[in-house]
């Protein structure tokens, strides 16, 4: 009986050796037979059982070698290779969740390897964090890995961290500069960088104009990354509403926040955006829903009062709308405004009573409109929601009172052309 036995092992040990040289020597189906054999002899050989597996990954067989790879781990589950192995084609197979449990089996913190293979499932799982932190590992295990630090910085860009990504496939070029995947990724990168940085201190310098350029450069620079796309578009909203083009910004900051509704920036952005529109109403609810995510933001706090005294304003007297003009409008444009509407609604034009009556308030709107248009101190007060010629808006004493009302036009030519012939009757 005994030596049945050892003949038994001494054939299975035979057919494993044979099939050893043979796989050596590339004779891949001859290595086979031997293993078949060496698997029928002693079903219980895990070792029979991985190098099976072996020669049918080497002939591409992968579908084969999955089960034998599974019995491996079932008579041996601590055997690390089969495990990693298995896991590697589970991967290539889509089975992400097996392929997952197989890589966090394994238990060797020191096998490059294994963190290379778990990163890559992790990245198809699409788990960027847990990817880096096994890529970051493997980088230091292997002196020369340029493969883990080129994977980290196109992980890093995917993620819309360019600086991050810069400083990974740096490490990769000082380890190999010719590196060509390195390389040409080193070149997008940096390109990108520069691109953004730029566009950050353009912003700092108050050029809100050149900004905007440099980020619609980014988005030609890179437009198959959603992320940047997007960091593009919130900060040209952001931009577009500083440099006080709020009908330009509307739109672009609302395409921001479909895809991030809850951004308080885009939110605070667009709301003053409303605000420069005249939306009052929308920039009231945009301040609203901005102080949900930044209780603390004072430019959100002011800029919600801002907005609810404007409405308030606006269901009064808006010297804008007298004289036609933008908020935005310069000097120069609010004086021509004031010029023709002032020789439009001349008293002197108008014969009937009624229509004189008329005119005269309407010369007076005009002239007060002008009054706080070309006055920098009482502009500002208006633009903050407040009527510097209406004593029940002035906060504290001291009103200013539009100076000598009908009075003040006698004698008065807005043309600057001598004086005008008419007088004001008051009975």
């Amino acid at each position: 009986m005994v030596g049945v036995i050892c003949g038994k092992d001494n054939s299975v040990e035979n057919h494993l050796e044979m099939g050893k040289k043979l796989l050596a020597a590339g004779q891949l189906a001859d290595a086979l037979s031997h293993f078949h054999a060496a698997v029928d002899g002693d079903p219980k050989s895990y070792v029979a059982y991985y190098r099976r597996a072996t020669v049918y990954l080497a002939m591409g067989k992968s579908k084969s070698a999955l089960p034998d790879l599974t019995k491996v781990i079932e008579l041996k589950p601590d055997f690390t290779s089969a495990r990693l192995q298995r896991g590697n084609l589970l991967l290539k197979q889509g089975r992400l969740d097996e392929a997952e449990g197989d890589f966090k089996k394994v238990t060797c913190v020191w096998d490059v390897d294994s963190r290379e293979l778990r990163a890559e499932c992790f990245i198809q799982m699409r788990e960027m964090g847990k990817a880096i932190s096994d890529l970051k590992a493997a980088s230091k295990l292997r002196n020369d890995n340029t493969q883990a630090f080129y994977k980290l910085s196109t992980i890093y860009y995917n993620l819309g961290d360019h600086e991050m990504s810069l400083s990974e496939v740096r490490e990769c070029l000082k380890l190999d500069p010719d590196h060509k995947q390195c390389f040409s990724h080193y070149k997008q990168v940096k390109k990108l960088n520069k691109q953004i940085m730029s566009a950050e201190e353009l912003i700092q310098q108050q050029r809100y104009g050149d900004a905007v350029s440099k980020y619609e450069a980014v988005m030609k620079t890179e437009p198959d990354v959603p992320q940047y796309t997007f960091l593009a578009k919130e900060r040209i909203c952001h931009c577009l509403s500083k440099d006080q083009q709020g009908a330009k910004a509307i739109p672009v900051c609302s395409e921001v926040l479909q895809s991030d509704p809850q951004n308080g920036n885009v939110l605070k952005d667009r709301a003053e955006a409303y605000l420069q529109d005249e939306q009052y109403e929308e920039a009231i609810k945009g301040f609203e829903s901005a102080k949900e995510f930044s209780e603390n933001d004072r430019e959100v706090i002011e800029g919600l009062e801002r907005a609810q005294r404007l409405l308030k304003q606006s269901q009064k007297r808006d010297y804008y709308k007298i004289l036609g003009v933008k908020r935005t409008a310069q000097k120069k444009e609010i004086i021509k405004a004031y010029r023709k509407l002032a020789q439009q609604w001349h008293p002197d034009n108008f014969q009937d009573p009624e229509d004189k009556k008329k005119a005269e308030k309407k010369f007076i709107d005009i002239a007060q409109a002008k009054e706080v248009l070309t006055d920098p101190e009482m502009r500002s007060k208006f633009d903050q929601g407040e009527d510097p010629l209406d004593p029940e808006s002035q906060q504290g004493g001291g009103h200013h009172h539009f100076h000598g009302a009908w009075e003040s036009f006698q004698g008065f030519n807005p043309f600057g052309s001598g004086p005008f012939s008419f007088k004001f009757n008051f009975n």
